[in-house]
């Protein structure tokens, strides 16, 4: 059951992810890039809807099915959606994503297909960083860019 899935970003700023996976019990690759980020970390998540009617506003919270609270994402506690950061370098330019996760995936549940990645403003705090939005969303601010997350052609 090899799988492979794509996000088109679009907003503010722009690019490409793809997400690989080997077969239901393996992780989810994430490579891809991003471009004309502002230099430093960004919030980068998995969002329950896969609607960018009202731009990225309607793609609704983090993908959260087991409702727990927003957490890193090697947490024991954490949102299904909750992937982390990626970091731009200070030339604007490209930045590259690398990210292997376990909880993801692209069948089953827990899937990811049809539902929005989206690229915050601010740095992901984790859930660790004591504002009144950090076990909800990180505290990671507006969201910059997205893309509805489709199967892709093996």
């Amino acid at each position: 059951m090899p799988a492979k899935a794509v996000c088109v970003l679009n907003g503010d700023v722009s690019g490409t992810v793809f997400f690989d996976q080997k077969d239901d019990k393996a992780p989810v690759v994430v490579t891809g890039e991003v471009k004309g980020l502002s230099k430093g970390k960004h919030g980068f998540h998995i969002h329950e809807f896969g609607d960018n009617t009202n731009g990225c506003t309607s793609a609704g919270p983090h993908f959260n099915p087991q409702k727990q609270d927003h957490g890193a994402p090697d947490a024991a506690i954490r949102h299904v959606g909750d992937l982390g950061n990626i970091e731009a370098g200070s030339d604007g330019g490209v930045t590259k994503v690398c990210i292997q996760d376990s909880q993801i995936s692209l069948c089953g549940p827990n899937s990811i297909i049809g539902r929005t990645l989206v690229v915050h403003a601010d740095p992901d705090d984790l859930g660790i960083g004591g504002h009144e939005l950090s076990k909800t969303t990180g505290n990671a601010g507006a969201r910059v860019a997205c893309g509805v997350i489709g199967l892709a052609k093996i």
